[in-house]
C-alpha cells in the first residue's frame, strides 16, 4: 500500500536511500541513473542521463566535467517527458555539487514545463557536514509527512555513530589520515570526511570539515606524512578503483613512507553519499584507522575494503 504517500521523484542517490530508510520506498515513482540502493529501487523509471562516461581515465573524466562546468552546461540531463508523465508531487535533488546530481536549476526548468503540475514541491539538499546530513533526514521526512519517523531515524543513526566514536576513543594513538577523493588530479576528502576520520580515531589531513575537496600534488601528500591513506574516488566502486592501480601507485603509493597503511574502498556506495550509509562508511574508516579495535568491521566490510602494498600487490583484508 502507498499509505497516502506523495508521488516521489528522487534525483539524488542519497535522497533515495533516505526515503527508503524512512519506510517510504512505495512512494518512489522515478529516480536518477545513479540510484542503485536499496534493491527496492531497481526497476523504477530512470529520469536522468550523464554527459560524462565513467569508463574513461580519472584525468579524462575530470577534464570532461571541468569543460561542461566551464561552458555552463549541466553534467546531467533530465528526461522532461518522463518526468511529466510521472506527475510527481515531490522532487528531491541537491545544489551542493554539480557532479553529484542534476542541478537545481535544471530541475526547476523541467518542472516549469509541467504546466499541469505547478504545485510540485522541490526539496533541495545541501549538506556539507554530518549535522547537515541528519537534518536532511528530518527535512525529507517532513516532506513525506513522516516527521516523527525522521526524528527517530536521526536519533538511531547518531546513536550508532556515537557508539563507534566511544570505541575509537580507547585507542592508544590517533593516526594521521588522508582520504583520497579523486586520483588525477589528486584530491582529498572534504565536507563530512574530516569529521568521520576524527570519529574513527584518526587525525584528518589536508582538508577541513565542511570545506570543498582540496587538490594537492603527490609531493604535498608526502609532506603531510600520513599514517593511513584511504583511496575511495567519488563515484567509483571498488572494482573501478582497482582498475586505476597504476595511477594509484604513481599518485599515492610512491609518495608515502613504507610504514603507511593504504586501503582502497568503494567511493560510490559509501563516503560520498550523504545519507544513512555514512554510518557504514564510518565503520569502514574505523577498520582502516584502528584495526586492532575494529576487527569486526573489517570482517563485516571485507567485500569493499582492500589493503594496498607499496609495489601494487593487492591482497585481501586480513581479519
Amino acid at each position: 500500500m502507498r499509505e497516502n504517500l506523495p508521488r516521489i521523484v528522487s534525483l539524488l542517490p542519497a535522497a533515495t536511500e533516505i526515503v527508503c530508510a524512512l519506510g517510504a520506498a512505495a512512494g518512489l515513482v522515478g529516480v536518477s541513473h545513479e540510484c542503485d540502493f536499496p534493491d527496492a529501487v531497481r526497476g523504477l523509471l530512470v529520469l536522468t542521463t550523464s554527459r560524462v562516461g565513467n569508463d574513461s581515465s580519472s584525468a579524462a573524466i575530470d577534464a570532461a566535467v571541468r569543460a561542461l562546468v566551464h561552458d555552463a552546461l549541466s553534467i546531467y540531463s533530465v528526461d522532461e517527458a518522463r518526468l511529466a508523465a510521472l506527475a510527481p508531487d515531490l522532487i528531491l535533488t541537491q545544489d551542493l555539487c554539480q557532479v553529484c546530481a542534476v542541478s537545481l536549476d535544471d530541475v526547476r526548468s523541467a518542472v516549469a514545463r509541467l504546466a499541469h503540475r505547478e504545485d510540485v514541491q522541490i526539496v533541495s539538499l545541501r549538506p556539507t557536514r554530518l549535522d547537515d546530513v541528519w537534518r536532511d533526514v528530518e527535512t525529507v521526512a517532513t516532506a513525506l509527512g513522516r516527521a516523527e519517523r525522521g526524528r527517530a531515524l536521526r536519533k538511531e543513526l547518531e546513536t550508532r555513530i556515537q557508539r563507534i566514536a566511544e570505541r575509537a576513543s580507547g585507542a592508544s594513538s590517533r593516526p594521521r589520515v588522508a582520504s583520497v577523493e579523486w586520483l588525477e588530479p589528486l584530491m582529498l576528502g572534504g565536507t563530512w570526511m574530516p569529521e568521520l576520520i576524527e570519529l574513527a580515531g584518526g587525525e584528518p589531513l589536508g582538508a577541513g570539515a565542511g570545506q570543498p575537496a582540496p587538490t594537492v600534488s603527490s609531493a604535498e601528500l608526502a609532506r603531510m606524512k600520513p599514517d593511513v591513506v584511504v583511496v575511495k574516488p567519488c563515484g567509483f566502486d571498488l572494482e573501478r578503483t582497482l582498475r586505476e592501480r597504476e595511477l594509484v601507485e604513481r599518485a599515492v603509493l610512491t609518495s608515502i613512507a613504507p610504514a603507511c597503511r593504504v586501503y582502497a574502498s568503494d567511493g560510490n556506495a559509501f563516503f560520498n553519499r550523504p545519507g544513512p550509509r555514512l554510518v557504514e562508511s564510518l565503520e569502514i574508516l574505523a577498520a582502516c584507522i584502528q584495526p586492532e579495535l575494529f576487527q569486526d568491521f573489517a570482517l563485516k566490510h571485507r567485500g569493499v575494503l582492500v589493503p594496498l602494498a607499496a609495489r601494487g600487490y593487492f591482497r585481501p583484508v586480513n581479519v
